[in-house]
């Protein structure tokens, strides 16, 4: 008997489909109430961190440079008080196979659909991921299909998109555009459930999993290079995996007192949902519009639980601006001789904001860059911007941003700012809408204690926060 492909009952079958796409009941990790099972559901795909370092290893993904961007250390302490303006370093992730930090994410999910036998693996995603997962297929042998959100109702797509859709189908995947709006996941599970194919997710355990290399690496080098933990690690922020398993990596490898920054694009005031509005951002990920709701509501995502859940490691959540990215991806290139992002560069950018804050001797790394090329360099983003209304010049991007009005270039280095974002706030509204899914009207001691975790806190933030 066909089953019915219509929206309702498609999204019904959710969950069955899941199942079947990745080999993992997560109702295993329920407990019936507001808490699940984090770590069980972590330790669910089996693979201890060295196992994932041979697989890494073995598939061009890994040990990739740990750079000092001395030049631009020198000049951010040109704006900083005396004695301050840290060491910074990039990790540079645009050495993995794929060009960016999502061949680790990818690596682990490609490898384990590989030894269950599947055929084919899947992913939704408008950015490097598809790019990731289609390289680590072909490496595997396996077919691919990727799933982009790419245009507007007019059938136009952002230069960033496009270029990420040609590298896709470079590595031989067949990849499936869609207009911006909710049929993503819907056509998603439908794929999903006609072909088979594994659902290599963003969010499953084997996408971070694959990430906390990154965070070891990152220790083990710079105790190899500077002979300490860094003192800050700086996350691009969007749905939370980076930040998740670098984080996690960090911690494996001891450096329990390194800081973790998340850092995005400021896109407030822009819906990533708004047909009219989706080719008025000029950086497609990276940005508040993702990194907001993934971290005050991980689990809307393609999975029933997310793994990437940054709340739990944040230290602080930090803002720049478009134009801050696009400064830096210039200064970069031009004072590093580093061609890199630029979306991979927000962390950067807020690095070098963030380096004025701490002492000479510190070390801030930036975690990830990417590589850029076509539609991802940034003269072809900000030409699109000007196409659409953008206005570009060069001014204070702390005072004059306005995102979707304008784009403010830096008019020096000194207008390299962060802004604080309101991480009360955020961690308060995750635990109110992880009580509203649940439907619990009064948590349990274990319910609090998850909420405490889930958001870096003690259980009398959460129930100061519930009104108990």
């Amino acid at each position: 008997m066909a089953l019915a492909k219509d929206y309702n009952s498609v999204m019904a079958r959710s969950n069955e489909i899941m199942k079947k796409a990745l080999g993992i009941d997560y109702t295993e990790f329920e407990s019936g109430s507001v808490a699940f099972d984090y770590e069980a559901l972590m330790k669910a795909p089996g693979y201890t961190l060295e196992e994932i370092q041979k697989i890494q290893a073995a598939h061009g993904v890994g040990n990739t440079p740990l750079l000092e961007l001395r030049q631009l250390s020198e000049l951010s302490r040109k704006y900083a008080k005396p004695g301050y303006g840290a060491r910074i370093f990039t990790k540079d992730e645009a050495a993995n196979a794929s060009g960016s930090f999502k061949a680790r994410r990818a690596s682990v999910a490609v490898e384990h659909a590989k030894r269950l036998g599947y055929k084919g693996v899947m992913a939704a995603t408008s950015g490097n991921y598809g790019a990731a997962v289609a390289s680590q297929a072909a490496m595997h042998g396996l077919k691919c299909i990727i799933l982009q959100e790419c245009y507007d109702s007019h059938g136009v797509g952002q230069p960033e998109i496009i270029e990420k859709a040609r590298k896709c189908e470079a590595f031989g995947a067949e990849v499936i555009q869609l207009t911006v709006g909710p049929e993503l996941f819907y056509t998603f599970l439908l794929v999903l459930e006609e072909t088979g194919y594994f659902n290599a997710s963003l969010y499953s355990p084997f996408g971070i999993a694959g990430t906390e290399t990154l965070g070891y690496e990152i220790a083990m080098q710079c105790r190899e290079k500077v002979g300490k933990d860094p003192e800050v690690v700086v996350s691009t922020n969007a749905g939370g995996g980076i930040l998740t398993g670098t984080a996690r990596g960090l911690l494996k490898a001891g450096a329990v007192d390194t800081k973790n920054i998340a850092a995005s694009i400021d896109l407030s005031g822009l819906s990533m949902a708004s047909d009219a509005q989706f080719n008025k951002k000029s950086c497609t990920t990276g940005h508040t519009g993702f990194g907001v709701p993934y971290a005050t509501d991980p689990d809307h995502s393609d999975v029933p639980r997310s793994a990437a859940r940054p709340l739990r490691y944040m230290d602080r959540y930090v803002t720049v601006t478009q134009g801050d990215v696009m400064y830096t991806t210039e200064m970069l290139a031009h004072l590093e001789g580093i061609e890199r992002g630029p979306a991979g560069n927000t962390a950067l950018a807020a690095a070098f904001a963030l380096a004025q804050e701490l002492p000479e001797d510190a070390v801030i790394v930036a975690s990830e860059t990417e590589y850029t090329g076509a539609g991802k360099h940034i003269q072809p983003q900000l030409a699109f911007a000007r196409e659409n209304g953008i206005d570009i010049r060069f001014g204070d991007p702390d005072t004059e941003d306005k995102p979707g009005v304008n784009l403010i270039l830096p008019r020096d280095p000194s207008c390299l700012r962060v802004k604080e974002a309101d991480l009360r706030h955020f961690k308060q509204s995750r635990i109110r809408k992880a009580m509203q899914k649940s439907g619990v009207a009064t948590p349990n001691d274990a319910d609090l204690k998850f909420l405490a975790e889930e958001v870096k806190a003690d259980v009398a933030f959460v129930r100061e926060t519930l009104g108990l």
